[in-house]
């Protein structure tokens, strides 16, 4: 049923979902499926044929190149310090974060076919990527959006000459940033934040490796809302800045730089808010199923969607990068502590590190577990793939 007699170089034959194991089959797509026993070769070449999985691999591959032509901006700024120096080192740790989501993802969707146990691994790794990207977030917003530790001593001769005549900290200013007087929040930014941000993220790899073996009639559900989670935490020092003034004076270059932050934010949320409906919602192939089963289902507008958002959050990331540049000393109140310090290679590279051994022994645990559940499903489809194969040669 699932192989017919042929050349050994034509493409294999794609099947409906009541020709392929249950567990591999998607809600309202009813043809496009590869058999789940390809090899490597067949799963690579199988992104230039029409399947149910070819506008998943594409939507998130092509991205990468989109996503880096823009990150790459910054560094030809002028003023802008060496692209290795510690200024950098957020940035830096915000693009491994959406770099291995991208490059997971369309990974995911290409060679998850191989067999049922590399299908469910496959997939464990994208929601670790997912949750080291949400991290990766939280860094660069730390360091560039918080309000204290987001203008940075950079160290580095040769930057915005304006800026050493804009007020400094001496200054009297009676539009001082609106944090000031809020010290209440000054433990949880430095000591809470990133910490609470890598707990989280945890917290979502569990509960959505934990829906592809239990929970399964709301997973698409629960693996959307429980990413909202992340996203408040992270999101924290932008919603600081969106209720705070601004800490740059009115009628500098960095004021201007910085007021695109909100428009950028809200278009952000915006396209999470309409992937995360494409995704929970199964529209269009809902209203039509077997039309959509090759191009245009919901999974490829929810990773269309997703990446306009990262996309939009970049912008905004870059925005307050460039006003930092423009203006490396804030406007504070002499009653403000020191501010923190700079990033370093522990508290960027090293939070990375951590965060991806830990996700990484997760995964570890639960793939474990879908061998001992979908090994003997694998062999025996494997077996079945040999004794085909050999009927296959003696038709020839």
């Amino acid at each position: 049923m699932f192989l017919n007699c042929g050349h050994s170089g034509q493409s294999l034959p794609l099947l409906r979902h009541t020709d392929v194991p249950h567990r591999v089959t998607e809600s309202f797509i009813l043809s496009g499926y590869r058999f789940p026993n390809y090899s490597f070769w067949d799963c690579l070449k199988s992104a230039f044929r029409p399947t149910n999985e070819t506008g998943n691999f594409w939507t998130h591959f092509l991205p990468v190149f989109v996503f880096a032509f823009y990150f790459a901006e910054p560094f030809g700024w002028e003023g802008a310090p060496p692209g290795d120096s510690p200024f950098f080192y957020p940035l830096w740790s915000y693009f491994i974060g959406v770099f291995c989501l991208l490059m997971t993802s369309s990974m995911a969707h290409l060679l998850n076919s191989m067999s049922l146990v590399i299908r469910e691994v496959c997939f464990f790794v994208d929601y670790g990527t997912i949750s080291a990207y949400t991290v990766g977030s939280s860094l660069a917003y730390y360091y560039y959006i918080h309000p204290r530790a987001g203008i940075l001593d950079l160290g580095v001769a040769g930057l915005n000459e304006t800026s050493a005549r804009l007020p400094t900290s001496s200054s009297s200013s009676p539009s001082a940033p609106a944090w000031i007087a809020l010290p209440e929040f000054t433990v949880f930014f430095e000591v809470l934040y990133i910490p609470g941000s890598c707990v989280v993220a945890i917290i979502c790899v569990l509960a959505c490796c934990n829906t592809r073996q239990h929970w399964r009639t709301y997973r698409y559900v629960i693996r959307t809302l429980v990413f909202l989670l992340p996203f408040l935490v992270s999101s924290t020092p932008i919603f600081y800045r969106l209720l705070a003034d601004s800490p740059y004076p009115v009628a500098s270059s960095s004021f201007a730089s910085s007021a695109s932050t909100a428009l950028y934010f809200y278009r952000h949320c915006l396209w999470l808010v309409v992937s995360a409906l494409f995704n929970m919602s199964k529209i269009p192939e809902r209203l039509s199923p077997g039309l959509f089963d090759i191009w245009g289902h919901s999974h490829q507008w929810f990773h269309c969607c997703t990446f306009l958002s990262i996309l939009d959050e970049l912008h905004m990331i870059k925005a307050e990068l460039r006003a930092v540049l423009l203006h490396p000393s804030l406007v504070l109140s002499p009653a403000v502590p020191p501010r923190l310090p700079g990033p370093t290679v522990v508290s960027t590279y090293g939070v990375m590190v951590l965060l991806q051994v830990t996700i990484a022994s997760i995964i570890a645990w639960f793939s474990w577990g879908a061998s001992r559940i979908y090994g003997p499903e694998r062999d025996r489809l494997e077996e079945e793939q040999r004794v085909k194969e050999g009927g296959d040669k003696k038709c020839h």
